[in-house]
């Protein structure tokens, strides 16, 4: 078989909890894709200008960063894990719900804050807890988990699509500001919305909007993933009310651990998983365990971090500015074929999170993140060479997308597997990579209004060169955390083995003593 036989007895003894996870994080792609092709018929909802609509992206983005922060703290219980990801998944279907019902800027940007918050809860706790499952065999499993957020960020374009309006609200004018401009490139993600936009140019009539109902519809498919986490509280008999007959979960798998172990026994797995802290940064910060710890133990975290930073930050980058790249000298393409890029980097990016799933079994993390950002590092250099190319472009989206879709849950088990699942790299990695999507975005923005377009492909070569420059000093702290690890296994060797010698001896003059007697 192309999957080893104990992966596959892995999956079936967490099955139930490793779908629902995977199910939550279809809510987050889900969540995170709307915007873009929506943002105009929420702009004509609400009364506001392109320009304040944009403060939607960043509430949405800073709470997210805030919710990947925190989220680690509902994990010190399998019931308040589950709760977490319970409520963070129906806040989603409400504020779904209840978007239609913003009719000012301001409520429908604390909407979105709090959806983002939600899915920074999600993104934490999801990653936490398949790691702590899984263990050493998680990169497999986090592959799958990722893919989820690509097909959710797939799915509500489309469903959206058949209901954006025609004609826009007569809001836009054809001498807008170069800075309106901008942001109206930026934010144009799908055929349909260039073609309200072209329309709202030179029709002024009565703007009528149905994208109400596709926020409604979003909500309803949304709406099985909480019931799924709840389903899965009940077989886990977290729901007192609703006591089930059913073995719990989690007994089978802890039985199947002590047949794994041996005479390691359950507690002291418990006590290892206690002492791993993969809480919130703040609790890792001040965990107790952390003194007396390398040096080369803290730059795994930071530089995992750091490579993260850069790479989702292209990502977040890309998605948005793709399209301002492709419309403007030199490429000039046509605007409702350039609207295409957006869709092809996000759809290359799914694809490639499936990919990885076999890929991730085969191969070892630390040579796919090679891979990967050697691979991004060539696709942006020639996307520069060949910058007048249209064709390439489109062949160029694509590539970036692949290489960049399996970073991160490749960074999470490398830097988890380093660690021997003991450091805080889950709230670490998941808190940077939302820090650098954030800034990332609002850095290249500026760059690409004063130097112009040509500078969006510079920037990402310059961002993908510092991340790999990272990754090689994250190389090098590995290498000196393991040999730290050797020493330190030495010493305690070298403890034990007098200790073994006096027991021993003691032993040999107890058996002497009852000879002679």
């Amino acid at each position: 078989m192309f999957v080893d036989e104990r992966i596959v007895t892995l999956f079936k003894r967490n099955a139930h909890h490793t779908l629902t996870y995977w199910s939550v994080f279809f809510s987050f792609g889900l969540c995170i894709a709307f915007l873009g092709p929506t943002i105009l018929d929420l702009q004509c909802q609400t009364g506001s200008s392109l320009s304040q609509i944009t403060w939607v992206f960043f509430s949405q983005q800073f709470c997210l960063l805030i919710g990947s922060s925190i989220g680690g703290v509902f994990k010190r219980t399998l019931l308040s894990a589950l709760a977490a990801l319970f409520v963070s998944a129906l806040i989603i279907s409400i504020i779904f719900a209840i978007i239609p019902l913003c009719t000012n800027v301001l409520l429908l940007a604390i909407a979105m804050a709090v959806s983002g918050l939600a899915m920074g809860i999600i993104d934490t706790i999801a990653n936490i807890q398949l790691v702590t499952i899984y263990q050493r065999d998680s990169a497999v499993f986090l592959q799958a988990l990722h893919f989820f957020i690509g097909f959710g960020a797939l799915v509500s374009p489309l469903i959206a699509d058949p209901f954006l309006s025609e004609t826009g609200c007569g809001n836009h004018t054809a001498n807008g500001t170069e800075l309106m401009h901008h942001f109206r490139n930026m934010l144009r993600n799908s055929p349909a919305l260039e073609h309200n936009i072209t329309q709202s140019h030179h029709e002024g009539g009565q703007w009528e909007s149905t994208v109400h109902s596709a926020f409604w519809i979003m909500a309803v498919i949304n709406l099985p993933v909480p019931i799924a986490v709840l389903f899965l509280m009940y077989r886990e008999q977290l729901l007192p009310c609703c006591p089930s007959a059913t073995p719990r979960l989690l007994d089978k798998d802890e039985l199947a651990m002590e047949n794994q172990q041996g005479a390691e026994g359950p507690a002291e797995e418990q006590g290892q998983h206690e002492a791993g802290g993969h809480g919130d940064i703040f609790s890792c910060c001040q965990n107790d365990n952390l003194r007396g710890l390398p040096v080369s133990f803290f730059m795994i975290h930071i530089l995992g971090g750091m490579v993260l930073f850069m790479t989702d930050g292209i990502v977040g980058a890309y998605a948005g500015f793709v399209y301002t790249y492709a419309v403007t000298p030199p490429m000039s393409i046509p605007h409702k074929t350039a609207g295409y890029l957006a869709s092809i980097f996000w759809a290359t990016i799914t694809v490639g999170r499936l990919l990885s799933i076999p890929l991730s079994y085969r191969f070892q993390p630390v040579r796919l993140l090679l891979f990967n950002l050697a691979g991004a590092i060539v696709t942006v250099l020639m996307l520069l060479i060949f910058y007048t190319s249209s064709t390439f472009l489109f062949v160029g989206t694509a590539l970036c997308g692949l290489f960049l879709s399996s970073i991160f849950p490749c960074m999470l088990a490398y830097t988890e597997d380093i660690l021997d699942y003991q450091g805080c790299a889950t709230s670490v990695l998941v808190t940077s990579a939302g820090m650098g999507e954030m800034v990332m975005q609002v850095l290249v923005g500026s760059i690409i209004q004063t130097e112009g377009s040509y500078s969006f492909l510079l920037c990402g070569m310059i961002i993908a060169c510092i991340g790999f420059i990272v990754f090689i000093g994250l190389l090098l702290f590995h290498r000196m955390h393991r040999n730290y690890l050797t020493g330190t296994s030495k010493k305690s060797a070298m403890v034990e083995e007098p200790a073994a010698e006096q027991n021993g001896s003691a032993r040999a003059e107890q058996i002497e003593d009852k000879e002679a007697s």
